[in-house]
């Protein structure tokens, strides 16, 4: 089964452009073949504040996303050095 991509609207405007090209085409590869498949069996459920997100492990990024009946829902591709600090932010917003 093949879910529906939706993306935050900041992924776009502040995450993908501080990704160099080379980690664009991992994480796009990444998102495009185990994500949009299997998320459940790629992905890692987060804890805590974080609870009921799920996290993709590619290179040094993560990708927190959220999956629901047939689509899921990117909130970022942030560095692991900030990801955590950020995501929350976006989430409560």
């Amino acid at each position: 089964m093949a879910y529906k991509l939706k993306y935050h609207q900041d992924v776009k405007k502040s995450d993908l452009p501080k990704i160099d090209a080379k980690n664009k085409n991992m994480i796009k590869k990444a998102i495009e073949e185990r994500l949009a498949t299997r998320p459940e069996t790629y992905g890692k459920p987060l804890q805590r504040t974080l609870k009921g997100y799920w996290k993709l492990r590619v290179g040094d990024y993560r990708v927190v996303f959220k999956a629901s009946n047939d689509s899921i829902f990117i909130f970022g591709i942030i560095h692991r050095k900030e990801v955590y600090r950020l995501i929350k932010k976006r989430i409560e917003a």
